[in-house]
């Protein structure tokens, strides 16, 4: 039962960065910490896209958001996705 659980988590991981736009978000977070407006001028999408598909990667366990003032600065919190991405690219 354990190893269900394992694969489960991580599928969950996998389908989180399975859409284009995340995939793109992570791959731009492991070099660089960004905030949502600089994503969505990059992205060229809505802020609350952005936002939407931030908040599944965050849910993932994928990135973490860092407070600096009024901005929040996301990276890639989980070296496992780090290593998929490099492998994919």
């Amino acid at each position: 039962m354990e190893d269900m659980k394992n694969y489960i988590q991580q599928s969950e991981v996998l389908k989180a960065i399975a859409h284009p736009v995340r995939l793109c978000i992570v791959r731009g977070l492991i070099n660089n910490q960004c905030n949502v407006t600089k994503m969505q001028e990059c992205l060229n999408l809505p802020q609350s896209t952005v936002s939407q598909h931030l908040a599944k990667l965050k849910s993932a366990g994928i990135i973490e958001g860092e407070r600096k003032g009024l901005e929040i600065c996301y990276k890639v919190a989980n070296q496992q996705v780090k290593d998929i991405v490099a492998i994919l690219f």
